[in-house]
């Protein structure tokens, strides 16, 4: 199990307790928010090493980081060892 050096066993507890009661709608809310949240981040790092990247190039930088070179290739033929991840 992983654990945070900078959380006390007390808060981790509490979290812990939140996510049992939860629904699994309420749970599936979480993980969709947090999906969301690491796409933002992940444009935002990809904007900001190429900015004046298109908004298609943002998004092929981006599937080939998610999905990796062999299928982003395949789907979309851009190698990101040729144009850059």
């Amino acid at each position: 199990s992983l654990k945070a050096n900078d959380t006390s066993s007390s808060a981790r507890e509490d979290q812990v307790q939140r996510w049992r009661v939860m629904s699994p709608a309420e749970k599936s809310a979480c993980v969709d928010a947090l999906n969301r949240d690491v796409h933002l981040m992940a444009e935002a790092g990809i904007r900001r090493r190429y900015p004046t990247a298109s908004d298609r190039e943002v998004f092929l930088r981006l599937a080939a980081l998610r999905n990796g070179r062999d299928l982003s290739i395949a789907a979309y033929g851009w190698d990101p060892d040729t144009e850059g991840w």
